[in-house]
C-alpha cells in the first residue's frame, strides 16, 4: 500500500468518485479545499472535460468536526471565490494564458476558455453571495439536517429536541438501574457492589465513557444477583484451596523457629524472629476463620513479618554463612498477595450489565421523550441508512448533495465512515458522484473522543490507488521542516514496524514521506546568528528517575530560558529578520509551551509566573462550575436571599475573593453598627435580585465590594473574574426558567453536583491571551501555528492499566473490542495502541512551530513507551539508559538538530516593558442631554442631612431600604448610655433594641401578617408565634420573643385614630388592603424647593421645619408604601415607624411625634405616598374625588401602641396641595418650577 500514493495537483485532481487526499502539516489543506471548491463551482471536474454547469454552495457539502473550523472554512471559501471572480473580471486580451503563474487560481482561468470568463464570473459571485446558505455544516449538524428534512425515508419524528446536555436523563436511568437491581441484593451480597460504587452517582461515572462502546460488549449472562451470588461462590472456593494448607504450615513454621533459636542462640537480626512469629499467628487465625485476608496483609505499611517470612526475606535476615532452612509456606507467602488481589468478584459482570440496560433505557427515554444527543444523530442517520429504506434515503442525499468534501477525515469513526460510505459507495468509485476525504493520518489523536485510525485506513485501502498527498509545507522554515523530517524519516526506514506501528513487511499503510519546503523566508536570531530550528534537552543527571521527579526541574528551566529570550528580544537581540523587513523583536505572543496535560501546564505556569511572565492557559475544557469561585458564588447566593441570617452574610464576606481583611470580618462580630450596615446591603442585595435579576444583583455586590480591583490585583485575577461574570450570565439565563431566588439556589447546587457535565457552555473562557505566553495541550494546539514552541515534557507517558474501568484496543481484523477484565495480552494491545498514538502526538507537537521547538528530555522509569523513546531506538536495549546517545545518533548529520544539557534555571527574571500611561479622560464635545433619573423619597435632603449614603444610590431604591432611611436613629443609639445606671430594663417595645436592623425586622414581620391577613394571623397565631421565635433565635433575640408576640398581637388588634375624626379602625378589621404597594410616577424637572414651599404651606399648621435642599427630580420618582387600606369608603397610607421617642407612653403624645414628623420630614413623604394614591385612585375609579375618596395619612408609632393615641399620628393635606403637586410632577406651568 505504501507506493499507492500519488502527488496532488489541485487543478488535475478527478472531481469525479472517491478520493482520499493526505495533507501533512502545513501543506496548505484549507487553501486546496478552498480551490476545489472553486473549480466544482465552475464545473470544472476533470481537464479532459469541458467546463460544465458546476454547482452552488447549498448543493456542495463540506463536512467537518467544530463549529469553530466550519467558520473558518466558509470564510476562507468565500474568499477565494472573490478572488476567483476578480481574476475572471479581467480582459483575456491583456494577459498572457500560455505562461505559468505561482497562483493556481490564475492557472484555472488560463485553462477555461477565454469566451466563458464572464460566465464564470458570474457564477463565482453568485456563490461569494450564496456562501451564507453554504453546506458547510459540522457532521452532527448536517446529520441532524438530514434527519429533519428527510424524516418519512429516515424513520425520525417531525420535531425532536436536540440536547446538549443528558446528564439529568442519564442521572435518572442510573438510578432506575440502581433501585431495580442494586436495592434488592441482600446484605450479605451487597459488598460487590459498594466494594465498587458507593452511590448511583459513583456508578454514573463509570458507565458514562463506556455507553459508547456498549455494542462491543458481551450480552450480559447474569443480573447483579446472580453475578455477585457467583463471584461469592467462586471466591469461597478459591479462598478454601488458599488456606487449606495453612493451618498445618504455621504449627509447621513455628517449630522451625522453635529449631533454629535451638541450634543458634540469635538466628535472625534484631527482632526478626518475633515479627515472623506474630505473622504466623495471623496466617494460622486467617486460615481458622472466614476473613478474606490476614490482619493487615494487604496494607502498603503492613507488618515487617509477612516480608521476613517469605524466602528472599528470611534469607536476606538469617545470620551467619550456613544455609537458612526452607519451607514451602515461605514460597507460598510471596505467592498469596497476588493471589488475594485476584480474587474473583462480580465488578465486570455487574457493570456489563448496568451498561447494557441503561444503554437500552435511555434510548427508550429519548425515543418517548423525543430527544435526541449529539451521537444520537450520528447513530439514527447510520441505522436509517442501513435500514429497509436506506438505499431510497441515500439516493436523496446523494441527488442533493452530489458532491461531498470530509475535512480532517482523520477524525471520522465508524459510524461516521459507515454514513458517506453508504451514500457515496466510496469502493465502487461512482463518477456520477464525488466524495472527497481530506485528512492526514498522522495527526490522528482523538482516540479519547471516538476517532478511529483503524477506520481511516479502511478507507484508505478503499479508495487503493486514488490516494493523494500534498507534499510541501508552506508554514515553516526549511530547517525546521528538515529537522522534523529526520526524526521520522530515520524512524521509519530503520525501525520493523516503521515511524507508526503499521508496517508489517511490506505493507506500510500509514508511512511517513518527508515533505518539502517552502515556508517563512524569516530567520530566528540570536544576537545576530541564526539559531538550530530543533533542539533536544537532556537533564543532567540521566540515571532513571521518577515520572513527576523531573518536571519542575524541566518547568524552572523552561521558564528560566524563555525570560532569557524573552530580555534579549526587549534589548533587540532575538527576534525575527528577513531581506528588506525591519527586525521584529521577540515577545512573549510569539511564544507557546505545548503540555499534555493540566498538572504540567500549572507547573509551568507557577515557573513562568516566578520570572516575571504572565501565561494563558488555552486549553482549559473544565467545566467553570470547577473554579474556586463557584462555591463562593453559592455563598454570596444564600446570603442575599436570606439576609436576616447573620450566619450566612458572615460566610459571604468571609470569602477569600471578597478579599475583606479579618479585622474587618472579626468587627462584624462585636460591632452592631457594622453588621448592621452589611445587614442592610445584603437586603438591598435581595430586592435588586426580586426586580431585577440575578445578574445585576451580582454585578452590584462584585462593585459595592470591590472585587474586580481585588481581583486583577493578583496573579490569576482575570481567570477569576471571568468564572464569576461566566456564572452569573449561565445564572441569569437559568432564572428565566425558574420561580424566585430560592428555586435559582437549589438549581445551582445541582449544577455544581454536576459540575464534570460535559457542557460546551460551562467550559471555562479565555479571559485573555494580549501580549501573554500561550500554554497549551497538544491535542488543542493541532491546526495551529506558533512562531516559537516550547514542548518540556515531551518523554511523558501514561502507560495502559488492570485497574482502569474498561480497555479499549482492536484485534487483527481492525474492529474495536472492550474488555472490562484485561489480561496481559490484552493491555499489550491497548499500549501499542496509546503508543501509536503518542507518536503521532509527538508528530502534532513537532510541526506546529514556524522557526523553532525546544523539546525537553527526562530519563524517566519506562522512557522507551513514550513516543519519543519509541522514534529514537527503543529497541536498541532492553535497560533504561541514558537518553542523550540515542538523540545524538538522530541528530548526527542534521545540522536542524542540536542536542545540549538542559539550560541551568539561574535567575533570570523577565521586566517587561512598562504598562503605557493612561491619557487624559475624553471631554464632552457637547452637552449631555436633560439628566432625566430615577429618584425616592430619600433623595430629599434637608437640615443636616447629607443624603443617602455609599451603599445605595437612589436609582435602586427599595422598600426595606426605603423604611430603612425614613429617619431610624443611628444604630449608635441602639442602648442609651445610662443603661448601666438604671439596672437591668424590663422587656418591652421601649426597651426593644433601636436602629435599622430592629426596625427592618419589626417592617418585615408587619408585611407578612399582611400578607397571611391580620384576621387570619390573629385568629390562628401558631405561625406567626413560630416565625417570631425562629428570627429571634436567628438574632440571638431569643429573649424577646414573648415581648414581641404581646406587641405585634397589640399592633394588630387596638383602635387607630383616623384623620378628621373618621373615627377609629384595627388592622384586624380591615377588609381592603395592599402591603408594600410601589408605586412610579413621572417627574419633570421638579425643583424641591418648590415642592417644599408648597408642604410648608398646606401642612403641620405651616410650622418650622428643617428646609429641603435644592435638587431637581426628571425621570421618575418612586417608592414602596407600607400599607394602603379603605375604611367606609375613604382611602388611607399607613406607614410604621420604629423610632424611639422616649422611655414610655408619655413620649408618644401627639406633639411629640407632631415634632418628630417636622425634624425627620416625614410630612414630604406621606404627601408623595397621596400623591401616588391619588394618581392611581384617579385612574382607577370612574367618579373619583379626593374630598370624597381620600382618607389622608397615617404614621404608627409602634412602640407608642398603648399611649392614649395608640402612636398614631395622622393627617389629611387638603385638596389644593395635591393638585398643585400633580401640576408640578406633570411639567405644567403654574406647578413647574
Amino acid at each position: 500500500m505504501t507506493g499507492n500514493v500519488r502527488k496532488l495537483d489541485p487543478l488535475t485532481l478527478p472531481l469525479r468518485g472517491s478520493q482520499l487526499i493526505e495533507a501533512s502539516a502545513g501543506t496548505g489543506k484549507t487553501f486546496t479545499l478552498a480551490l476545489l471548491y472553486v473549480r466544482l463551482v465552475l464545473g470544472h471536474r476533470t481537464v479532459e472535460e469541458p467546463l460544465g454547469e458546476g454547482l452552488m454552495p447549498p448543493h456542495l457539502l463540506v463536512v467537518t468536526f467544530t463549529e469553530a473550523a466550519t467558520k473558518e472554512l466558509r470564510d476562507r471559501i468565500r474568499a477565494r471565490l472573490t478572488e476567483a471572480a476578480a481574476l475572471f473580471a479581467e480582459d483575456p486580451q491583456t494577459v498572457d494564458t500560455t505562461a505559468t503563474a505561482k497562483d493556481p487560481l490564475v492557472n484555472l482561468r488560463n485553462a477555461c476558455p477565454a469566451a466563458d470568463w464572464p460566465a464564470c464570473r458570474r457564477k463565482l459571485l453568485l456563490a461569494a453571495e450564496w456562501m451564507d446558505e453554504a453546506a458547510v455544516s459540522t457532521i452532527h449538524g448536517w446529520c441532524n439536517r438530514m434527519l429533519s428534512e428527510h424524516a418519512f425515508d429516515s424513520g425520525s419524528l417531525f420535531r425532536q429536541t436536540l440536547e446538549t446536555s443528558q446528564t439529568e436523563l442519564l442521572d435518572d436511568v442510573v438510578r432506575d438501574y440502581w433501585r431495580t437491581f442494586i436495592y434488592p441484593l441482600p446484605p450479605e451480597l451487597m459488598g460487590e457492589v459498594l466494594d465498587h460504587w458507593q452511590t448511583p452517582e459513583s456508578l454514573r461515572k463509570s458507565v458514562r465513557n463506556l455507553l459508547p462502546h456498549v455494542d462491543a460488549l458481551p450480552a450480559p449472562e447474569q443480573d447483579p444477583v446472580a453475578a455477585a451470588e457467583e463471584a461469592k461462590r467462586r471466591r469461597e472456593e478459591r479462598l478454601r484451596e488458599l488456606k487449606a494448607p495453612w493451618p498445618a504450615w504455621c504449627d509447621e513454621l513455628t517449630e522451625l523457629l522453635a529449631e533454629t533459636s535451638k541450634r543458634k542462640p540469635k538466628p535472625l537480626h534484631g527482632g526478626t524472629k518475633n515479627s515472623i512469629q506474630k505473622a504466623v499467628d495471623c496466617l494460622r487465625e486467617w486460615a481458622a476463620t472466614d476473613a478474606v485476608e490476614p490482619t493487615g496483609f494487604l496494607l502498603k505499611n503492613r507488618s515487617k513479618g509477612f516480608d521476613s517470612l517469605e524466602t528472599d526475606g528470611f534469607v536476606e535476615k538469617w545470620t551467619g554463612d550456613d544455609e537458612p532452612p526452607h519451607h514451602p509456606a515461605m514460597d507460598a507467602v510471596a505467592e498469596l498477595l497476588p493471589a488475594l488481589k485476584a480474587m474473583p468478584v462480580a465488578k465486570a459482570d455487574i457493570l456489563n450489565h448496568a451498561a447494557c440496560w441503561i444503554a437500552r433505557r435511555l434510548d427508550s427515554e429519548k425515543q418517548r421523550l423525543a430527544s435526541m444527543g449529539f451521537d444520537d444523530l450520528l447513530t439514527r442517520l447510520d441505522e436509517a441508512l442501513g435500514g429497509p429504506q436506506g438505499g431510497r434515503l441515500a439516493e436523496t442525499i446523494r441527488r442533493q448533495f452530489p458532491v461531498a468534501m470530509i475535512d480532517e477525515f482523520q477524525d471520522t469513526d465508524p459510524v461516521q465512515y459507515r454514513i458517506f460510505d453508504r451514500i457515496y459507495r466510496v469502493a465502487s468509485n461512482d463518477h456520477d458522484t464525488s466524495l472527497l476525504m481530506i485528512g492526514d493520518p498522522k495527526q490522528a489523536i482523538y482516540g479519547f473522543r471516538g476517532a478511529d485510525i483503524y477506520t481511516y485506513l479502511d478507507a484508505r485501502r478503499a479508495v487503493s490507488s486514488r490516494t493523494y498527498t500534498l507534499g510541501t509545507n508552506f508554514r515553516s522554515a526549511v530547517a525546521m521542516v528538515d529537522g522534523v523530517n529526520r526524526v521520522f524519516a530515520r524512524a521509519d526506514q530503520s525501525l520493523p514496524e516503521g515511524a507508526f506501528l503499521f508496517r508489517a513487511g511490506d505493507d506500510n499503510p500509514l508511512p511517513f514521506n518527508p515533505v518539502n519546503a517552502k515556508g517563512t523566508d524569516r530567520q530566528w536570531c540570536v544576537e545576530n546568528e541564526p539559531q538550530p530550528p530543533l533542539t533536544f534537552w537532556t537533564l543532567a543527571d540521566e540515571r532513571p528517575v521518577a515520572k513527576n521527579a523531573g518536571r519542575e526541574d524541566m518547568a524552572d528551566a523552561c521558564s528560566a530560558e524563555i525570560a532569557r529570550l524573552l530580555n534579549l528580544g526587549q534589548n533587540g537581540a532575538a527576534g525575527f529578520r528577513a531581506e528588506g523587513e525591519p527586525f521584529e523583536q521577540l515577545r512573549p505572543e510569539h511564544i507557546a509551551i505545548l503540555v499534555n496535560k493540566r498538572d504540567e501546564a500549572d507547573a509551568v505556569r507557577r515557573a513562568l509566573g516566578l520570572r516575571g511572565i504572565r501565561s494563558v492557559y488555552l486549553s482549559d475544557r473544565n467545566s467553570v462550575l470547577q473554579s474556586a469561585q463557584a462555591l463562593e458564588l453559592l455563598q454570596w447566593l444564600q446570603a442575599c436571599a436570606e439576609p436576616g441570617q447573620l450566619s450566612l452574610i458572615r460566610a459571604a464576606l468571609a470569602t477569600p475573593t471578597m478579599g475583606l481583611a479579618y479585622q474587618d470580618l472579626d468587627r462584624l462580630l462585636s460591632d452592631e453598627n457594622a453588621l448592621d450596615r452589611e445587614i442592610r446591603r445584603f437586603q438591598g442585595y435581595r430586592e435588586l435580585w426580586q426586580h431585577q435579576g440575578v445578574l445585576p444583583m451580582l454585578r452590584r455586590l462584585l462593585m459595592d465590594y470591590e472585587v474586580p480591583a481585588k481581583l486583577l490585583a493578583g496573579p490569576d485575577g482575570e481567570r477569576g473574574l471571568t468564572d464569576i461574570l461566566h456564572i452569573a450570565e449561565l445564572l441569569q439565563q437559568d432564572s428565566q426558567q425558574l420561580d424566585g431566588e430560592h428555586a435559582l439556589i437549589h438549581h445551582y447546587t445541582e449544577m455544581l453536583r454536576e459540575s464534570d457535565d460535559e457542557d460546551e457552555h460551562r467550559t471555562m473562557r479565555l479571559e485573555s491571551d494580549a501580549g501573554l505566553v500561550k500554554v497549551v495541550t497538544v491535542h488543542k494546539s493541532k491546526g495551529l501555528e506558533y512562531p516559537l514552541v516550547f514542548l518540556p515534557f515531551a518523554t511523558e507517558f501514561r502507560e495502559e492499566k488492570p485497574n482502569q474501568a474498561f480497555i479499549k484496543y482492536h484485534d487483527d481484523n481492525g474492529q474495536l473490542q472492550v474488555s472490562l477484565e484485561p489480561d496481559e495480552d490484552t493491555l499489550a494491545r491497548a499500549d501499542r495502541e496509546r503508543l501509536g498514538e503518542d507518536i503521532r502526538k509527538l508528530y502534532v507537537a513537532l510541526t506546529r512551530s514556524r522557526h523553532a521547538t525546544w523539546v525537553g528530555t527526562a530519563g524517566i522509569r519506562g522512557w522507551r513507551q513514550s513516543g519519543l523513546g519509541y522514534l529514537i531506538g527503543r529497541d536498541a536495549s532492553d535497560t533504561d539508559s541514558d537518553l542523550s546517545p540515542f538523540l545524538q545518533a538522530m541528530a548526527d548529520g542534521e545540522p536542524a538538530i542540536q542536542v545540549t544539557p538542559l539550560p541551568e534555571p539561574g535567575d533570570e527574571v523577565y521586566t517587561g516593558e512598562e504598562e503605557p500611561e493612561l491619557g487624559n479622560a475624553l471631554e464632552p464635545v457637547r452637552e449631555a442631554r436633560e439628566n432625566w433619573w430615577i429618584a425616592s423619597y430619600s433623595a430629599i435632603t434637608y437640615g443636616a442631612r447629607s443624603g443617602f449614603s455609599d451603599e445605595f444610590a437612589p436609582a435602586s431604591e427599595d422598600a426595606e431600604q426605603e423604611n430603612l432611611r425614613e429617619g431610624e436613629e443611628p444604630a449608635e443609639a441602639v442602648i442609651p448610655d445610662d443603661t448601666a445606671a438604671k439596672g437591668p430594663q424590663p422587656f418591652n417595645q421601649h426597651s426593644f433594641p433601636r436602629g435599622s436592623g430592629p426596625g427592618t425586622f419589626l417592617h418585615d414581620i408587619l408585611e407578612w401578617c399582611a400578607t397571611r391577613g391580620f384576621r387570619q394571623v390573629t385568629e390562628e397565631p401558631d405561625e406567626l408565634h413560630e416565625l417570631v421565635e425562629r428570627r429571634c433565635k436567628l438574632r440571638n433575640w431569643s429573649d424577646w420573643a414573648d415581648t414581641l408576640k404581646n406587641w405585634l398581637h397589640t399592633l394588630i388588634t387596638m383602635d387607630i385614630p383616623l384623620p378628621e375624626s373618621a373615627g377609629n379602625c384595627s388592622l384586624k378589621s380591615l377588609e381592603t388592603f395592599r402591603p408594600e404597594l410601589e408605586f412610579w410616577f413621572e417627574s419633570h424637572q421638579v425643583n424641591t424647593r418648590v415642592m417644599d414651599a408648597l408642604v410648608r404651606q398646606h401642612t403641620l399648621d405651616g410650622e418650622a421645619r428643617p428646609e429641603a435642599h435644592e435638587t431637581t427630580f426628571n425621570g421618575m420618582l418612586k417608592g414602596f408604601i407600607d400599607l394602603v387600606f379603605e375604611h367606609r369608603g375613604r382611602y388611607y397610607v399607613l406607614d410604621y415607624k420604629s423610632n424611639w421617642l422616649g422611655e414610655d407612653d408619655q413620649a408618644y403624645i401627639p406633639e411629640v411625634m407632631k415634632q418628630k414628623i417636622l425634624d425627620s420630614r416625614y410630612d414630604l413623604q406621606y404627601v408623595i405616598y397621596l400623591l401616588a394614591l391619588h394618581r392611581l385612585l384617579k385612574a382607577r375609579l370612574p367618579d373619583y374625588d379626593y374630598d370624597q375618596h381620600v382618607g389622608g395619612a397615617v404614621y404608627l408609632f409602634l412602640r407608642g401602641c398603648e399611649s392614649p393615641g395608640a402612636g398614631a399620628f395622622n393627617e389629611r393635606p387638603p385638596r389644593a396641595l395635591i393638585e398643585a403637586l400633580d401640576r408640578l410632577f406633570s411639567g405644567q406651568e403654574e406647578g413647574a418650577a
